[in-house]
């Protein structure tokens, strides 16, 4: 049979999916730790770990080249692609925020000019607030838009929130909590059900381990 085929992100992502299966049961050689191997496959031949960008892993999972992605929820808003969302791993937890300086998102807006990496979050947001937009697609030092005036506020995931302090700036508004979630390919649910569900409780599994060895030490 078919390897269940898993996208995952590179980097962070990827190795904790790695070691959450191992957890589970599912072990995979040692040729993972090389960054050049682009597919993975389990000892006992079940999966395969797909290495690819953050941002595509919700693409291979709607066209079928993934049976199963493990992302961040905010890259699943942001695609909208046709998956189903089936499992919140509980790591990786983060919230997507408004953020500005202090008084830049007044009550009664009208209209804002804003930077952000996730355009579609931010429109339907916005147009859901009655708020009309300038929206700057940005890919990276999202904060230092408003500093420089680009834009008065800005859309982006926030951890600790240090560097917006370190910047001057404050979360406005909260649009999302975040996490890593388990999405998966409409037709491979539904003709390999039982396995796509073993993957999901091998993970869960592994979440479970690891929060009981910390509660350990």
């Amino acid at each position: 049979m078919e390897p269940m085929k898993l996208a995952v992100a590179k980097g962070r992502i990827a190795e904790k999916a790695r070691a959450l299966l191992s957890e589970g049961g599912i072990a995979f050689p040692d040729t993972l730790y090389d960054e050049r191997k682009l597919v993975i496959t389990s000892i006992d031949g079940s999966f395969q770990l797909l290495f690819v960008k953050a941002a595509d892993v919700p693409t291979y999972v709607e066209k079928g080249a993934a049976d199963i992605g493990i992302v961040g929820k905010d890259t699943i808003m942001e695609d909208g692609k046709d998956v189903y969302e089936l499992q919140d791993l509980g790591f990786g937890k983060c919230q997507l925020v408004v953020a500005g300086f202090p008084g830049s998102f007044p009550d009664d807006a009208k209209y804002l000019t804003v930077a952000t990496k996730y355009p579609a979050i931010t429109k339907e947001y916005f147009d859901k607030a009655g708020i009309r937009t300038d929206i700057s697609r940005l890919n990276g030092s999202i904060e230092l838009a408003p500093i420089v005036g680009l834009s008065e506020v800005i859309v982006d995931i926030v951890e600790t929130g240090s560097t917006l302090r370190d910047n001057g700036l404050v979360v406005l508004k909260e649009i999302a909590k975040v996490s890593t979630r388990v999405i998966a390919n409409k037709a491979s649910y539904a003709t390999r059900t039982e396995e796509v569900q073993t993957c999901i409780e091998l993970l869960k599994k592994g979440v479970k381990e690891r929060r009981e060895d910390s509660y350990q030490t």
